[in-house]
């Protein structure tokens, strides 16, 4: 690490808060904090990587295992909670609402209504060309449990609203946003939250639901409108799956 202190311009290899030569406030090195932060980055990412390799390896082993999906939540809510802890202020200044209007709670509840309903039929549309119809209904897979509608609304829509927006919105762009510009860390945060989801023909949809969502917490620098509109999505769909099982 290489501080510098701006009024006598000694150098110092070790953190000091003041100049032993001046006595002047030094502040850190403008390239180590970046580096800190694209440190930061890679880390996240790769953590997130080897997390959801871990998942696959989880769910194939152990299907159909209640005890096991809250294992990957509580995991998944440790990794993004101990990189977030890294820098807690930003993070906890996005759970502000002070700049929330009414208008935009309308928005963020009549807006995922729209696109739940395009996405669950463009994926239907792209898995009858390519897949023969086959198709993934969320809800069926907790029908081994005790009141599944209410452990796939915990795991489809409520967890992921928390978590991933807390993830990619608050702990990684709040790092990509000191590196780079506010149109690149929206651009990167929704293409990295497309490729976690490991789906080729999901990311057509969740890049630019990504794009959204880094735009209005960009905007009014909150996660609520991102979480509102991340929950009432995923319930949506899983609404959907909910009807078409009993009723097809």
């Amino acid at each position: 690490m290489i501080i510098l202190c701006k009024n006598c311009n000694y150098i110092f290899e070790t953190e000091v808060k003041f100049c032993s030569q001046c006595g002047q406030a030094v502040v850190k090195n403008v390239s180590s904090t970046k580096l800190k932060k694209v440190a930061t980055i890679i880390g996240f990412y790769v953590a997130m990587l080897v997390y959801m390799l871990l998942v696959y390896y989880v769910e194939t082993t152990f299907p159909n295992n209640l005890e096991a999906e809250i294992i990957v939540v509580i995991g998944f809510a440790c990794i993004v909670m101990g990189f977030a802890s890294f820098d807690l202020k930003p993070v906890l200044q996005l759970y502000n609402n002070k700049a929330i209007k009414f208008k935009h709670i309308v928005f963020a509840v009549i807006t995922p209504v729209v696109t739940s309903f395009v996405v669950y039929f463009f994926i239907g549309f792209i898995n009858s060309l390519v897949a023969d119809g086959a198709s993934v209904n969320y809800f069926q897979e907790y029908l081994y449990l005790d009141y599944p509608l209410f452990w796939a609304t915990f795991f489809i829509a409520l967890m992921p609203a928390i978590i991933e927006e807390l993830a990619f919105r608050g702990v990684l762009f709040n790092a990509l946003k000191e590196v780079t510009t506010t149109r690149l860390t929206i651009i990167a945060t929704a293409f990295l939250f497309a490729v976690i989801h490991f789906s080729i023909f999901s990311f057509l949809w969740i890049f630019p639901f990504g794009l959204l969502l880094g735009f209005l917490r960009s905007r009014y620098n909150t996660l609520w409108l991102g979480m509102i509109i991340h929950f009432i999505h995923n319930f949506i769909i899983l609404m959907i799956d909910y009807y078409n099982f009993y009723n097809y």
